[in-house]
């Protein structure tokens, strides 16, 4: 690798850990006590849940309902036990081999959000993913704050670049599924996803996975990922982190045992648009 791009590859870890972490702590700041209703307000927010009943599903910054409209999501309004599972990819540490691994045992189809940086140093394990029935979607470009971006122009650039990297590299469309980086987000982003086309996935269950020196342990893993599932779950975990790799395919039968199986995002979205 040119010593340029090891050089970007090492900007964007540390940018990706900086802003992720500090992100999710805020997103994890809607309290215990939130209203069982919640407001889509037009301003900048960080996604947040409130665990309000083991098994159930959590109260978000909005409800599904108020998401629709702008073709978001952040969990199914269900009570058969699906879950999509989704990992976020900010750069390879060597972990995600193993992930595609369990997820293959199982045949569980997955989405891999992916910044264009990893697409760019990555592209053999972007190609196996989708020869393994997974889809790659779509986690900008450079994972800047999204709700601080007010131009449709500079908006787009984030989401087109990374499309036209995946096309290079797989001759194909990418999927239009995004993520906005960090949890962070607005009406407005959310209006100018739609209007270019995609749907944007929040998660109703995550966990702190993302620190790569200071991973959870196999029994915290669990603790909230077997906890805090519940039907209809979106689910989010980081193909950086060692323990979702090492507990994977363990943590897959368990839900297996628990009576839920596996769905894909665009099963998800088909089943709420019509």
């Amino acid at each position: 690798m040119p010593h340029s791009a090891r050089l970007r590859k090492l900007f964007l870890i540390l940018f990706f850990c900086l802003c992720f972490g500090a992100g999710r702590l805020a997103a994890r700041s809607v309290p215990q006590s939130a209203p069982a209703s919640s407001i889509l307000r037009p301003e900048a927010a960080n996604w947040g849940l409130s665990f309000q009943e083991e098994g159930k599903t959590p109260v978000g910054n909005a409800s599904i309902s108020e998401l629709l409209p702008y073709h978001a999501f952040y969990a199914q309004d269900t009570e058969d036990k699906v879950i999509y599972l989704t990992f976020d990819c900010g750069y390879e540490n060597g972990n995600t081999p193993a992930t595609l691994d369990a997820l293959k045992k199982h045949q569980v189809s997955a989405t891999f959000f992916t910044v264009g940086t990893f697409l760019e140093s990555e592209p053999d394990l972007v190609k196996r993913m989708i020869a393994e029935g997974h889809t790659v979607g779509n986690h900008t470009w450079h994972h800047p704050d999204m709700s601080a971006i007010s131009t449709r122009e500079s908006f787009s650039e984030e989401l087109n670049s990374t499309a036209d990297a995946y096309r290079q590299i797989t001759g194909q469309e990418m999927p239009r599924y995004y993520r906005p980086p960090q949890g962070k987000y607005s009406t407005e982003n959310l209006q100018m996803a739609k209007d270019l086309g995609y749907s944007t996935f929040f998660w109703s269950l995550a966990y702190v996975d993302w620190y790569q020196d200071n991973q959870p342990s196999r029994e915290e893993a669990f603790d909230k990922l077997l906890g805090r599932i519940h039907p209809g779950a979106i689910v989010l975990l980081h193909n950086t982190s060692s323990t979702n790799a090492a507990i994977l395919d363990e943590l897959l039968t368990k839900w297996e045992d628990m009576g839920y199986h596996f769905g894909t995002l665009q099963e998800l979205v088909e089943q709420s648009l019509t």
